[in-house]
């Protein structure tokens, strides 16, 4: 409370502010310190996130093993839940309910003009008159098709008995009989060659069966390529009634099934309507599912971002690029590498294990077998080291070549030190497939193993020297007479035989220059008898 500027407090000296007196404390510092440690201890509790909600390949995250957390973060890329609209449907796949009726490549088509995009396709034919599952994957999910279809299926269908059977019992028993590796010949109405082929049939069972109109609903799960109406006539077959195929559904394709946003023909075609005319892309969204969603029973690994487009353009997938990986992760098992935004980069074969990835330091973890990302969605990272900085800088001094190799002008030391991996690996393989120079001396079979051409040549060559030696002997029998007794003469009928025999290889050979053959001869005195 003032007055005019001045305190109240001072006007009346009785009334004084309560002041509250600190404790001091007789313990002087040297006495604290011993007492109690002044330090931040480490705590072994670390804050978890709960990712057990987080969508798609990111799903439990929190559970991979973490080999490194160090890397740096890079601006490029998106969740595929918020990549821009274009980029959504380009990258995407819809679970389809194939109406009866039309082919899967017609639907197929009808999808393709529907999104207007380029490409399309689909996870295993269907005959027209089933319905069901067919995974449609547009553009840059295409990459995913084969193997979707080479993925297991699952089907409903109706068997039609053409006599009746004493119980429901015998036809189950029938079912259980026909599991496993089953001989199968495509049927009349396939579009394929008709040839034997083993198809395993993993579990089948009856679900309902009606005696009256000898009709029996089964579900059967089995590898691609099964043909399930020939599946139905082997029942019959079995049974000693004969049977055939009535109707079937497909109810699971690879890891997507009839409960996972199935989608009709004309919820695609309202969705696009939507989009065009209300710029509505929610619709679109719910249609449309990411292609990440096709890989969610894969085993993954995370790749620093720095690393990724290394990936997409063909590096093999090294360990010091890797963030975390997942457990139970065996050789030669398919996985998928993906990047801290939970992008699919792509397929891999594995080459390493998961106590083997985390014992080592470097080495390759998988091969490459199929790239999904689109090149240079991530920025290049790869030739910004000490070593490549160097190599590019003495390129632009002249000191190398534009190709990196060593000239006239390059230094000593950098063509002792440096080495050129590329060129190392060529030289290698070269070496190994030279073959080692035989010691021992040549046999017959060398020999024979002369081309044909110069053999040809060969032979052309001695009838040329034959016929200059006969036209030599003719000479010198004209210009010289015989006047040698001392020398036996020669009888002359062998004489006379070895000059027929040089005039014929004379002949022969200017026969051959000329172009003509015996069998050319032959066919001209045909012709002038004709005439």
């Amino acid at each position: 409370m003032k007055l005019l500027g001045l305190n109240v407090f001072h006007l009346f000296p009785g009334s004084k502010k309560q002041k509250k007196h600190k404790k001091k404390t007789d313990e002087g510092v040297g006495d604290i310190q011993q007492t109690t440690d002044f330090l931040i201890k480490p705590e072994s509790k670390t804050v978890k996130l709960d990712t057990s909600q987080w969508p798609l390949l990111l799903k439990n995250f929190d559970k991979l093993n973490v080999r490194t957390a160090h890397y740096t973060p890079v601006p490029n890329g998106c969740s595929p839940l918020k990549r821009e609209i274009a980029d959504y449907v380009r990258t995407g796949f819809i679970n389809l309910d194939k109406p009866a009726n039309p082919s899967s490549h017609e639907v197929v088509a009808w999808i393709r003009r529907i999104l207007r995009v380029e490409k399309t396709g689909h996870s295993g034919t269907l005959d027209p008159k089933v319905t069901g599952c067919l995974i449609v994957c547009v553009e840059r999910a295409t990459r995913l098709v084969k193997s979707q279809q080479s993925a297991g299926k699952e089907y409903v269908g109706v068997v039609r008995l053409h006599n009746a059977i004493e119980s429901e019992l015998q036809l189950s028993r029938a079912m259980d009989q026909l599991t496993g590796a089953l001989f199968q010949r495509p049927p009349l109405i396939a579009a394929v060659k008709r040839q034997l082929r083993v198809r395993t049939i993993y579990e089948s069972k009856l679900l309902e069966y009606d005696p009256e109109r000898r009709l029996g609903i089964f579900w059967v799960s089995c590898e691609a390529g099964t043909y399930i109406r020939t599946l139905c006539v082997h029942f019959g077959l079995l049974l000693g009634v004969g049977g055939q195929m009535q109707e079937l559904r497909r109810v699971r394709s690879g890891v997507l099934c009839e409960r996972d946003n199935l989608v009709t023909m004309h919820d695609v075609l309202d969705a696009q309507w939507q989009y065009d005319n209300n710029k509505d892309e929610t619709y679109l969204r719910r249609v449309i599912y990411p292609l990440e969603k096709l890989m969610i029973s894969h085993k993954r690994i995370v790749m620093k971002d720095s690393a990724v487009n290394a990936i997409c353009y063909g590096a093999k997938i090294m360990l010091p690029g890797l963030l975390r990986y997942e457990d139970g992760i065996e050789v030669n098992q398919e996985i998928v590498v993906i990047t801290t935004k939970g992008e699919a980069i792509c397929l891999g074969i594995a080459l390493m294990t998961t106590a083997v990835i985390s014992t080592c330091d470097h080495g390759i973890v998988a091969k490459i077998k199929r790239v999904i990302m689109e090149r240079d969605t991530y920025p290049r990272k790869w030739g910004l080291g000490p070593k490549a900085s160097q190599k590019k800088l003495m390129i632009k001094q002249g000191l190398l070549d534009k190709h990196g190799k060593p000239n006239g002008s390059t230094p000593v030391a950098w063509q002792k030190d440096y080495v050129d991996y590329r060129y190392e690996q060529k030289r290698a393989s070269e070496s190994d497939s030279e073959p080692e120079v035989p010691t021992t001396p040549v046999t017959p079979k060398s020999v024979s193993e002369v081309s044909k051409k110069e053999k040809k040549k060969e032979k052309k060559q001695k009838l040329l020297e034959d016929a200059e030696e006969l036209s030599a002997m003719q000479g010198s029998e004209r210009g010289e007479l015989v006047s040698t007794p001392a020398t036996p003469e020669l009888d002359p009928e062998s004489s006379k035989k070895k000059k027929k025999k040089k005039e014929k290889s004379l002949e022969s050979a200017g026969e051959a220059e000329a172009g003509e053959t015996p069998s050319s001869k032959k066919k001209k005195k045909r012709k002038d008898k004709s005439e």
